[in-house]
């Protein structure tokens, strides 16, 4: 089965309304797709790895594999064999707070975000518009006070002596909006639920960028976008890089349904008949707002 592949170079002329349609498939049936000709630069996308694996190596492998998750491996449970910390940058950064960062991993890393927020508004608007919304309806939907909140969970899934006790990171869906995924080039592990069974994602390979929804995108689209369940398999052979970037809601952003994405409620099914009646042979969408307007004016005069 073929993951969704989006090139967002096709968007410019002839084939745009192709991709486009191919981009709300995969948010509708997927749940996750990647993405090519994103924009971002190669160089950066690589120093990031680069700087990351020594960060690893240098400061975090030697601790992992003396703490209580791999000493208690034996005893299985509700843990995850990973290493991992996480930098906010939106609103504010904490990324001059964590201890033992290089200098040229916050650097290196501050400009990636940068340019992978700009990926991230441009999907959120693509997907605005498919839904049929203004482009910049997630955009301000996710905002608070002061814009969205973005944070990057940097993970490393070590190589596992006994990978049939333990998941790398166990199943679950994503609480937030749009997650953006830089991750390893050699080292599998990620699935996700599609159908009733679990596909593997391949390492990304030529510079893509994986994407997935998450909780937040499937309530805004009243259930159009899906938040798909994943997890992270524990594996003998290497150790796993994943760098995945939250673009979230702000803590006080009020999150509901479009309501241009909603049904109509509220309504008598009297009401509805008597609609019904002169529009029975018209498209039902109109119908829907229509009973959409009559339920509000209900409530609004305390019906």
């Amino acid at each position: 089965m073929e993951i969704p592949v989006i090139d967002l170079s096709q968007l410019e002329g002839e084939n745009r309304s192709k991709t486009m349609a191919l981009l709300h498939q995969a948010c509708e049936k997927w749940g996750f797709f990647q993405v090519e000709n994103h924009g971002l630069e190669k160089k950066l996308m690589d120093k990031v790895k680069q700087l990351v694996n020594a960060h690893y190596e240098e400061n975090l492998k030697e601790s992992f594999y003396e703490s209580e998750i791999a000493k208690g491996l034996m005893k299985k449970g509700d843990v995850d064999w990973e290493s991992s910390f996480f930098i906010w940058h939106r609103p504010t950064s904490n990324i001059n707070e964590i201890h033992n960062l290089s200098e040229n991993l916050r650097k290196v890393m501050d400009e990636y975000i940068a340019q992978l927020i700009q990926l991230a508004e441009k999907l959120s608007q693509l997907m605005s518009e498919n839904l049929g919304l203004d482009k910049d309806y997630i955009k301000e939907s996710f905002s608070g006070a002061k814009g969205p909140s973005v944070g990057t969970k940097v993970a490393k899934y070590p190589e596992c002596p006994r990978p049939e006790l333990v998941r790398g990171l166990r199943e679950h869906t994503d609480a937030g909006g749009i997650i953006l995924l830089l991750q390893d080039e050699h080292v599998p592990g990620l699935e996700f639920s599609n159908d009733g069974g679990w596909i593997k994602i391949p390492p990304s390979k030529n510079n893509t960028i994986f994407v997935n929804t998450g909780d937040q995108v499937e309530v805004l689209s009243n259930g159009r976008y899906k938040s798909t369940l994943h997890r992270v398999m524990a594996g003998k052979d290497g150790s796993r890089l994943s760098i995945a970037t939250f673009y979230n809601p702000a803590g006080d952003a009020i999150i509901s349904p479009a309501p241009k994405l909603s049904y109509p409620h509220n309504y008598t099914f009297q009401d509805y008949l008597k609609l019904y009646a002169t529009t029975k042979f018209s498209d039902k969408g109109p119908r829907f707002e229509a009973m959409k307007k009559m339920a509000n004016g209900h409530s609004n005069h305390g019906v």
